[in-house]
């Protein structure tokens, strides 16, 4: 039968742990039944990062102990924006239904159990959530971390959109983004003007790749090209008159002798 244990393990890390369920599974065979236990443990820093793991062994504390182990190992990163989630997300894992959604300053996590424990050691603050599907731990936490690691700040969106996160969410969000980009809780993402190339534009490898022909192209134009009328101004100065040198007199014979 499982067993919930919300409380943290007592081992001293700077990463805070908490047991969310603690299962005792007994196998029949020739000789009587065997008995193990599985752990499933959540760590989290409490601002970002959080990971879970399920550790499995012939005693409490060694299982414990794998869980920990294996939660450290695969820890994501959670986007924060203030003291909530960027928006809201809907998620299916196995038999497990998820909502989660932001909340104003002041709510607090209106969760319960598994899905509390991994926001808390996320560093959530307020956030309103509700499991629909199967109550069993282990997969209401895996379809958690799983709708966390779909989560997409406005800075990924405006990335993907050629387009600044004002032009996103607006002036006042775009400010509570950057502040939370600052604090390193979500990815700086794109610059408050963007440098992303629109839909449909070349790469800068087709780019390269097509400079040298749009110059060879351009270069039989440009010889074959008539050359180019003279200006107004130009065209109404008249030439200059050529110099015209003063004939010569004609030399005349002198009287015979």
């Amino acid at each position: 039968m499982a067993r919930n244990y919300p409380t943290t393990s007592g081992e001293r890390s700077d990463l805070l742990d908490r047991i969310v369920s603690l299962n005792r599974v007994a196998k029949v065979v020739k000789g009587g039944r065997k008995f193990s236990f599985s752990a499933l443990v959540v760590v989290g820093d409490g601002n970002g990062r959080v990971g879970a793991g399920l550790g499995k062994a012939r005693e409490v504390p060694e299982a414990i102990r794998k869980g920990m182990d294996i939660a450290k190992r695969n820890m994501i990163t959670v986007p924060i924006v203030g003291t909530t989630i960027p928006h809201e997300v809907r998620h299916k894992w196995g038999a497990a239904r998820i909502m989660m959604k932001p909340a104003a300053p002041g709510t607090g996590v209106i969760s319960g159990g598994a899905m509390r424990a991994v926001l808390e050691l996320a560093g959530v603050k307020d956030v309103l959530t509700k499991s629909t599907g199967t109550n069993n731990p282990i997969n209401t936490v895996r379809a958690t971390l799983d709708a966390i690691q779909s989560m997409r700040t406005a800075q990924d969106v405006a990335e993907l959109r050629g387009k600044t996160v004002e032009e996103v969410v607006g002036k006042r969000l775009a400010a509570a983004y950057r502040a939370a980009a600052a604090t390193g809780r979500i990815p700086g993402g794109a610059p408050a003007e963007s440098d992303a190339a629109p839909v449909g534009a070349a790469t800068p490898v087709e780019a390269k790749e097509k400079a040298p022909a749009a110059a060879a192209a351009a270069q039989p134009a440009a010889e074959a090209a008539p050359a180019a009328p003279q200006s107004a101004a130009e065209a109404s100065t008249p030439a200059p008159a050529a110099e015209e040198t003063p004939a010569k007199p004609a030399e005349t014979e002198g009287p015979a002798t």
